[in-house]
């Protein structure tokens, strides 16, 4: 195959030649036909202007080389069958004017091939240039294309988060440009007239234009970027919340061309925090009513725990004044008496704020908070209560935990919740009575504090229920109380979860998240292992 293919490319230029060199003879016979066949009418022989153009149609088609030929046989057919008894003088004569004519029609093809090239080359070139013109059409209209998708997917980005692009020029203040989106938020028609700076600022609430008015011309005086909430008023009469962010677009010289910035719809959120405001203060009064609850339940105990430090000071007082009536007064058992007195009126004062705190109203403050503390608290004004029903309570504390960010009347809450359940769960078992309160630190940054009990355990196939609302074991539970302590402790970051013991009782555990940059605050030193 490869023999044949190299034949055939080697044949096609000799087939070219022979083709031109046979036009140069072709055409000289025809010329001399031509001649012969005026002859024979017995008209004058036109052999030299036939020959002429011969040569001049073989110069044409055939090139220099098989045109010269042609001139050669044109001289000697002239020469020998037409003339053949002229001069020398005439026969040179004819031939340099064919040579002549032949140095004339190489020029004509020189001319002609070096034409045909230019415009081969220019063909090429503008066929380069219609290719290359195709192409930036086909680019140009794919660009549009993905901008038009584009513009179209930011349309629909807009339209469902409310958001509006907008461009605004500085005093006079007319408006660049306004993305649908933007009319539908200011309560204008999307195909309709781009309304002037002056109609938008009428569409903003009156009580909102001059504090707007005075944060625009802050953002013009000082070249810089502003965001403010307002309230805007739709033709129906409806009012909208809206804010705005701009940001300003500084020319080469430093001079304001404009700001550009979006407008965000925030009627909905607006909404949406209202309702978790009155959510979270119907939770916290529903908390409240649980402590209160639970402060009932304690009346007997807490009287009797403030009944103990007041007892004392009214022995101490007692004792004090008997000192100093003596005919020859004790002072230093009076002094000692009378700072007995004080010992225990502190103590009450300290019961007394403890059970106010647990007690009162108000708004959640979280702050820095000693976890251990708060336990140690706990424990203090719930100890006659374990008391009453024979329950130990043990603690185990790590004196090396950082301090959290919470509420401390609340983490108590939870905590009173869970002690005051491991004490019902008590209350009736024939076997040691133990209460035991962990805290240690876990993993990923939060402390875990524990209330163990060895009661009766959580009830067989509910212990998923168990934080469900108005769901209870006891005959006078309400049901809220682990439900309002798993929504205290998941508000902080934290989880709640319970678990039975083996071989008895149940474990309530839950989380706080450490603080970043806490970590080195570390709880007050105390016992390890308390025994109440």
């Amino acid at each position: 195959m490869g023999q044949l293919d190299k034949t055939k490319w080697t044949a096609e230029p000799a087939i070219s030649v022979a083709l031109c060199y046979g036009l140069a003879v072709v055409s000289v016979a025809a010329a001399l036909g031509l001649s012969l066949a005026f002859t024979h009418f017995h008209l004058p022989q036109p052999f030299g202007a036939f020959a002429l153009s011969a040569i001049a149609l073989t110069f044409w088609y055939a090139g220099t080389a098989p045109g010269v030929l042609a001139a050669v046989l044109s001289s000697i057919v002239r020469d020998y069958l037409f003339e053949p008894n002229t001069s020398t003088e005439s026969r040179l004569l004819f031939d340099l004017v064919f040579l002549v004519f032949a140095f004339l029609m190489t020029r004509v093809a020189r001319v002609r091939n070096q034409l045909e090239l230019r415009v081969a080359e220019r063909t090429a070139e503008l066929t380069q240039l219609n290719d290359n013109l195709k192409r930036e059409i086909a680019k140009h209209n794919q660009v549009e294309a993905e901008l038009r998708l584009s513009e179209a997917y930011l349309a629909e980005a807009q339209r469902l988060s409310h958001t509006g692009s907008w461009a605004w020029s500085p005093p006079p203040g007319d408006i660049r440009y306004w993305s649908e989106e933007c009319y539908r938020v200011q309560g204008f028609d999307p195909k309709g007239v781009q309304p002037r700076f002056e109609t938008f600022f009428q569409r903003i609430h009156p009580d909102d234009q001059a504090r707007i008015a005075e944060v625009i011309e802050r953002a013009v005086r000082e070249k810089k970027e502003f965001e403010f909430d307002y309230r805007i008023i739709h033709p129906g009469g409806e009012i909208r919340y809206a804010r705005s962010v701009g940001h300003p677009i500084l020319g080469p010289s430093g001079d304001l061309v404009e700001f550009v910035g979006t407008i965000i719809d925030v009627s909905d959120r607006r909404q949406a925090e209202k309702e978790r405001e009155r959510l979270r203060e119907a939770q916290a009064d529903l908390a409240h009513a649980s402590r209160m609850t639970t402060m009932g339940e304690l009346t007997a105990s807490l009287a009797h725990e403030v009944n103990q430090p007041i007892t004392a000071v009214v022995n101490g007082a007692s004792t004090c004044i008997r000192w100093l009536t003596r005919d020859d007064p004790d002072l230093g058992e009076a002094r000692e008496a009378a700072s007995g007195v004080i010992r225990n009126a502190k103590r009450a004062a300290d019961i007394i704020n403890r059970i106010r705190s647990i007690s009162k109203k108000g708004e959640s403050k979280r702050q820095l908070v000693d976890v251990n503390e708060l336990i140690g608290e706990m424990i203090a004004l719930l100890r006659n209560e374990a008391n009453r029903y024979s329950i130990s309570i043990r603690t185990d504390l790590d004196t090396e935990l950082p301090k959290v960010m919470a509420d401390s009347v609340q983490v108590q809450q939870v905590m009173m919740n869970l002690i005051m359940n491991s004490i019902d769960a008590m209350k009736n078992v024939d076997r040691t009575r133990e209460l035991v309160v962990q805290s240690r630190r876990a993993e990923d940054q939060y402390l875990m504090i524990s209330v163990s009990d060895s009661g009766l355990g959580l009830p067989a196939e509910q212990e998923k229920q168990i934080f469900d609302a108005f769901f209870t074991t006891k005959p006078h539970g309400l049901g809220m109380g682990l439900r309002i302590s798993r929504s205290i402790v998941e508000s902080h970051g934290g989880r709640l979860w319970a678990a039975n013991n083996s071989p008895h009782g149940a474990s309530f555990s839950f989380t706080l998240p450490i603080p970043i940059g806490v970590s080195e605050q570390r709880s007050k030193p105390s016992d390890a292992h308390t025994n109440v």
